[in-house]
Parts: structure tokens; sequence; C-alpha cells
């Protein structure tokens, strides 16, 4: 049995077949997170905790949730995840961010924004 199939009395770690983004950066962030779990970077204990979390920490800040943050919510919780095990830290969180805005301010209309591995 995968890592995903789920087994009696388990939910499957995702349903492809109810899998659905408004955008692909949304898809990104899906796959990143399962990804991680396959790797064994995150346990989905820590994963469904962190997003927990980050999700009350969203009604505490009084955001609606009306669909349209759901995904920023698993950004955050994957970011606090990563900086939790010592992956990253606050700092490269940033510098990356920074590097991406740079990178799409000066990428044509039409064309992929592509970031280099040292950036």
């Amino acid at each position: 049995m995968t890592p995903n199939s789920g087994s009696e009395g388990e939910m499957p770690l995702y349903s492809q077949q109810n899998a659905t983004f408004n955008s692909p950066w949304e898809a990104q962030v899906f796959a990143l997170a399962v990804r991680l779990q396959e790797t064994g970077i995150l346990t989905r204990e820590s994963w469904t905790l962190a997003l927990a979390d980050e999700i009350q920490q969203a009604r505490q800040r009084n955001d609606p949730d009306l669909g349209d943050t759901y995904y920023h919510h698993w950004t955050r919780a994957l970011e606090r995840a990563l900086i939790k095990s010592s992956l990253v830290d606050d700092q490269e969180i940033e510098r990356r961010i920074d590097a991406w805005r740079e990178a799409y301010a000066n990428t044509p209309h039409g064309h992929a924004v592509l970031l280099s591995p040292d950036e």
C-alpha cells in the first residue's frame, strides 16, 4: 500500500479526484507538502499540526476564510514547519521572497519567472 492510498480507518494523504486549485502556485504548494511528507521531512502529524495552527492563527487575525486564502495558510504553515525542522531560517525565506519579487518584476509578460539555484 502506498503512503497516499490510506488504509482501513485512515484518511488518504490527499484525494486526486477532489483536488482543485485556483492557480498553479496552489497546486505547487500542495505538491510540496505532499512530497515533504513522502520523503519524511515532514510527518503527517507535524504537517497537520502546523496547518491547524496556522488556520487557528488566521481566525485570530479575523481572516474571513472565504476560500481564497486557504493555500496562503498552507504556505505559511510550510514555512514555519521548515523553520522548526531547521531546514531553513527566517532570513533564507525572506531572501527567497525578495529574489522572487525581483525576478518577477524583471520578467517580461507571458514568460515564466525563473530563479537560479543560488538566488
